[in-house]
């Protein structure tokens, strides 16, 4: 018996020691970075080889002869499949059984993927745009030896330094925008899993919430248990259901997401079907927005007007970044360009008429002008109510377009103008110009029935900023917010809140000037983009 352990425990060694002869230095280093979460740093910093990962795994009892699912795991991470055969594996068997067994978690799978995608060069963008949060002696050692600096040495600081975790990605997708959008695809497919995973289990705490409270509610009214029975039994019927058709939906999310391809399940067979719970309630609690067709976008952009008042400069930046992004999110767009009240008037007249909405999902419409309280400049320099205009997609004005989301953005001052900064303007009346009689807020806006949102970008007696190079404030915001939080899949209302954060942050180069933008809505269900498969387009 003796002799049978020590032949098997020699068959294990001289297996580990055979993986290690056919591993370079880069795999050694990605079996180390994999293993950052199971082993401590001060640990893992000592690794020379990856025997002495080998041998930290098995001290902390991780591998040994009768399992080395670990390691086969973390070969199939790194994609050396042709070694699991040394342990007993195949690819497909690894896989198979990663849903129970895998140990790496997703927080590092993602981080890993993204490391993967870092090339020399953006390592060096990135190295640069950090270089206030990295050590001195790294940014040195990058710019002598670039060879010698990985993504994932960079990525490993930035965890020690605290500037990521788990459940902080903020600077990594800030760095990442700007280096190359990209490289954001492993971190969104990471945050939409956890939202997901996350937003399910609270699913199914109300359920079990609702169902304990109408079992005491039936007690408390001397009902038979017959409701209470049936209500479990539907439960568990559903789940039956569900857990059936987890695995085709299972397999659909492998194939779709990118930081899931070639690298196997990154949640239990548990989590996918908590994925798949919030897939079905997310459908009863959104808008329809699987169509064939998006809907129609319309861009309304106002940049030179009748004397006296004056043009918008860097307005046409808005618009054609509201162009960019709405078609990136699967919008036909249409920009129309200096139109006067009666011509604004003619458009919507025109748009609720058509019989295209029928086949669309929703309606969107951007406006870019000079504004009054509740109200926008024509080009003519006459005055079309704000809640004139949403009245044309009425569900009785607009039958195409009943009981779908109705949007609509607009950047014009709701006030009397500002002196501002040579480089910032105000879309406001010049001085002179007579100005609405009372003012009117958001919500008086909007149409009084459901399905409408309306963006201001400032509130009601204020003026907006629109910087006249880089355009304003709030279409800038809004537009860099619908490409970060989109791919997340993120509501429409969450989106907007961030929209209000940043804009509530920027200052003029003077620090005098400040902006606070205001939705209102009437929304019924959350509005949730789908999530486009193309990258961002900035």
């Amino acid at each position: 018996s003796r002799n049978m352990e020590n032949d098997v425990s020699l068959k294990f060694h001289r297996q580990l020691l055979l993986i290690d002869e056919n591993l370079v230095a880069e795999d050694v280093a990605a079996l180390k970075f994999l293993c950052t979460d199971l082993l401590t740093f001060r640990k893992l910093e000592g690794v020379k080889s990856a025997l002495d990962i080998f041998q930290l795994l098995m001290a902390e009892a991780y591998l040994n002869e009768e399992d080395t699912f670990l390691l086969a795991e973390l070969l199939y991470r790194i994609k050396c499949h042709s070694l699991l055969k040394k342990l007993g594996y195949t690819k497909e068997k690894v896989q198979e059984c990663l849903h129970e067994k895998g140990r790496v978690s997703p927080y590092r799978q993602m981080l890993y993927e993204l490391s993967e995608n870092i090339t020399n060069e953006m390592l060096k963008d990135i190295a640069f745009l950090l270089q206030n949060h990295l050590p001195k002696r790294w940014i040195t050692r990058l710019c002598e030896e670039r060879d010698k600096c990985s993504p994932l040495e960079l990525l490993i600081l930035l965890e020690k330094q605290g500037l990521i975790s788990e459940n902080n990605l903020q600077i990594l997708e800030n760095v990442c925008m700007h280096v190359s959008p990209d490289l954001l695809e492993p971190v969104n497919c990471y945050r939409r899993a956890k939202v997901e995973f996350k937003n399910t289990a609270i699913g199914h705490v109300q359920l079990g919430k609702k169902l304990v409270l109408g079992r005491e509610m039936s007690e408390r009214k001397g009902w038979t248990g017959a409701f209470y029975s049936v209500s479990w039994c539907w439960f568990f019927k559903f789940q039956l259901i569900i857990t059936k058709l987890c695995n085709k939906y299972y397999t659909w999310m492998i194939s779709s997401n990118s930081c899931c391809k070639g690298s196997g399940p990154i949640f239990s067979m548990d989590q996918s079907l908590m994925t798949f719970f919030l897939f079905f309630l997310q459908k009863i609690t959104s808008y329809k927005m699987d169509g064939l067709h998006r809907g129609f976008c319309l861009i309304i952009n106002n940049v030179n007007f009748d004397k006296p008042l004056q043009e918008r400069k860097g307005s046409c930046k808005d618009a054609e970044e509201l162009e960019r992004v709405f078609t990136w999110l699967g919008l036909d767009v249409r920009t129309y360009k200096d139109q006067t009240s009666q011509q604004i008037i003619n458009l919507m007249e025109m748009w609720q008429q058509s019989q295209d909405h029928k086949d669309r999902d929703c309606f969107i419409c951007c406006i870019l002008s000079h504004g009054e309280s509740g109200a926008i400049y024509g080009k003519n320099g006459e005055l079309v109510s704000i809640r004139m205009i949403m009245s044309y997609f009425t569900a009785k004005q607009c039958p195409q377009l009943a009981e779908k989301p109705k949007l609509f953005f607009i950047q014009a001052c709701q006030g009397k103008e500002i002196q501002c900064p040579v480089y910032v303007e105000a879309d406001a009346q010049i001085p002179g110009l007579s100005s609405m009689q009372h003012n009117v807020s958001p919500s008086e806006s909007i149409p009084e029935e459901a399905d409408f949102l309306l963006g201001m970008a400032t509130i009601d007696g204020y003026v907006s900023f629109r910087h006249v190079q880089q355009g304003a404030w709030y279409i800038q915001a809004l537009c860099s917010k619908l490409q970060l939080l989109v791919p997340r899949g993120e509501d429409i209302l969450s989106i907007l809140t961030e929209v209000n954060d940043d804009v509530s942050r920027r200052v003029d180069r003077l620090g005098t000037k400040k902006q606070m933008p205001q939705p209102a809505y009437t929304l019924r269900r959350k509005f949730i983009f789908p999530i486009p498969k193309d990258p961002p387009p900035s």
